[in-house]
């Protein structure tokens, strides 16, 4: 079983001002697909505080992926891809990339997308979007290639898995 931690930058969402649907969905789709949460928590838009937490995932809890939702546009709270940044290891550019494309043939505004992802020792870490509706279709569209990054990773993957 795949593990995973969700991060939901937020700073309202930390106040208790505004529900946190988004991690909401991450949770839901992950857990459908297999995944176990072993940790989901609200944050503010502090990246100090942000990066604490994805090490403390990635180091210390040892999740397979950490999915953080919010905090990747052009606010000037918005730094999750610069937490991020500063706690990977190894960029994984592609996945970010791909959900862009992606999300380009939905809104041409998934072009103001700033999320990064990353490995930090053996935990996948991939920023995405603030919204419940695009988080849901950027899961959807990456979630079990990412599985196959994990075995990858974990080195447990097949060469002959591939597409």
């Amino acid at each position: 079983m795949y593990t995973v931690g969700i991060i939901t930058s937020s700073d309202k969402g930390y106040a208790g001002e505004r529900e946190d649907k988004s991690g909401a969905v991450i949770k839901e789709i992950v857990e459908a697909k297999g995944f176990e949460v072993v940790r989901y928590v609200v944050l503010p838009d502090e990246k100090e505080m942000l990066a604490k937490e994805f090490k403390h995932m990635a180091d210390d809890l040892g999740v397979n992926l950490v999915l953080s939702t919010g905090g990747t546009g052009f606010s000037v709270r918005d730094i999750t891809p610069e937490a991020t940044k500063m706690v990977i290891e190894r960029e994984t550019p592609g996945i970010s990339e791909a959900i862009r494309y992606f999300s380009l043939q939905i809104t041409k505004r998934a072009m103001l997308s700033r999320a990064a992802s990353g490995i930090r020792k053996n935990t996948l870490i991939v920023n995405l979007p603030g919204s419940p509706k695009a988080c849901k279709e950027a899961l959807d569209f990456v979630l079990d290639d990412i599985k196959h990054g994990i075995d990858i990773l974990l080195g447990s993957a097949s060469e002959c898995a591939r597409k």
